[in-house]
């Protein structure tokens, strides 16, 4: 998705070192673990917010993740800036201030979802802390 692509843009600009050898996106495959990892987790969130039921995310995404990481040898403080920068991307689509939009949107007030998704955004990082 899109959001996934701009946040490890975004982790890419905060840390360079990501991208050079030794870095955990370096390479092509570790790029493309860290974009389907991404997206993963956004297909999760997105289940817990359609249904209005977090134990999807629980049971499907995160049980184990932290575990599963650190067994890869992946850094939880990366994880937890992308899980932070998805949030605040997906909140700001939902409230209609994200900027750059390609679709318009109707107006509305949406905090409550935006709250509810932000609440599973940071269910994640919990589970990574």
């Amino acid at each position: 998705s899109c959001v996934v692509s701009d946040v490890v843009s975004g982790m890419i600009c905060e840390n360079p070192g990501l991208i050079t050898p030794g870095g955990n996106c370096y390479t092509n495959r570790r790029m493309a673990a860290c974009l389907r990892d991404g997206e993963i987790i956004i297909r999760y969130v997105s289940y817990a917010l359609l249904s209005g039921d977090p134990s999807v995310l629980e049971d499907r995404c995160l049980n184990g993740l932290k575990e599963t990481y650190i067994a890869l040898g992946v850094p939880t403080n990366s994880n937890a800036r992308a899980v932070d920068i998805m949030k605040a991307s997906v909140v700001a689509l939902i409230n209609n201030t994200a900027t750059l939009r390609k679709m318009p949107t109707p107006s509305g007030d949406c905090s409550a979802l935006a709250a509810e998704a932000g609440s599973y955004f940071d269910r994640v990082n919990s589970a990574l802390s």
